[in-house]
């Protein structure tokens, strides 16, 4: 889950294992795999770094090794 903000400053969650697409138009556009489109505060790149790390501590995603070490 992700914490996000409409456009009129009211916070919400999303679960981010709907979401199937996000867009800059210049809002950010959010599609979920139900059809339903929102559109939030937060910019595009903020959105996707919260839905990575959503997946991280999911551990679907491997959170990327240290610099200089090799895994």
């Amino acid at each position: 889950m992700i914490k996000l903000t409409r456009l009129d400053g009211e916070v919400f969650v999303l679960n981010a294992d709907l979401i199937q697409l996000v867009e800059a138009r210049p809002d950010t556009f959010i599609t979920l795999t139900t059809g339903q489109r929102l559109v939030v505060a937060e910019t595009m790149d903020e959105v996707i770094r919260r839905a990575v790390a959503y997946q991280q501590a999911k551990h679907l995603i491997p959170s990327p090794a240290p610099r200089g070490k090799n895994p």
